[in-house]
């Protein structure tokens, strides 16, 4: 955020002071604004086109920087993945699917491949390379490989107990009658 304030108080002297405040309000208040910040800046200022195009790029960078602190605290558990739950697009979302199912986790989900600023966003956000990610109660957990121990070992159960969900295989073991 402070390289758009820079570069916006750069330029402040270049424009009037109701053209800084939209300017400021459309990279500040409207992130999803972002993506179509340069055209409607270069129509509502005529002199625009004379910024550098990486200044723009900065500009418009922070703005359409998806919000991963809220994405992840959406649902008691969040997958980024590739594809969708009702249809993985590669072998370890499915896997990271079919274990949320087996667990009755209800989640919310990012289909990375549709969006690549999530996409690269998510890996610098949780500083972990591959896709699916997997978020508890907003704090990362880890990927495929990682749930597939935790479901393994029965941690799983344990840390969705933690944020109040409890799992069917445990509803289901507690059902069956004892030998």
């Amino acid at each position: 955020m402070i390289h758009g304030r820079v570069h916006i108080m750069q330029y402040a002297n270049n424009m009037d002071v109701l053209h800084l405040f939209w300017i400021c309000i459309l990279v500040f208040l409207h992130p999803s604004a972002g993506k179509m910040m340069n055209s409607l800046l270069r129509r509502a200022i005529p002199s625009f086109s004379h910024f550098p195009r990486q200044t723009l790029r900065l500009l418009s960078a922070e703005a359409g920087k998806p919000d991963f602190t809220n994405m992840v605290k959406k649902n008691k558990v969040v997958v980024f993945m590739k594809g969708i739950p009702d249809s993985p697009k590669c072998g370890f979302s499915n896997a990271v699917v079919q274990i949320m199912r087996m667990h009755g986790v209800n989640f919310d989900s990012y289909d990375v491949l549709e969006d690549e600023d999530i996409r690269q966003g998510i890996k610098e956000f949780s500083n972990w390379p591959t896709i699916p990610q997997v978020y508890i109660n907003g704090e990362f957990v880890g990927g495929c490989d990682i749930l597939i121990q935790m479901h393994k070992s029965g941690d799983l159960i344990e840390e969705l107990k933690k944020v109040g969900i409890e799992s069917e295989l445990l509803k289901e073991e507690l059902g069956k009658p004892s030998k």
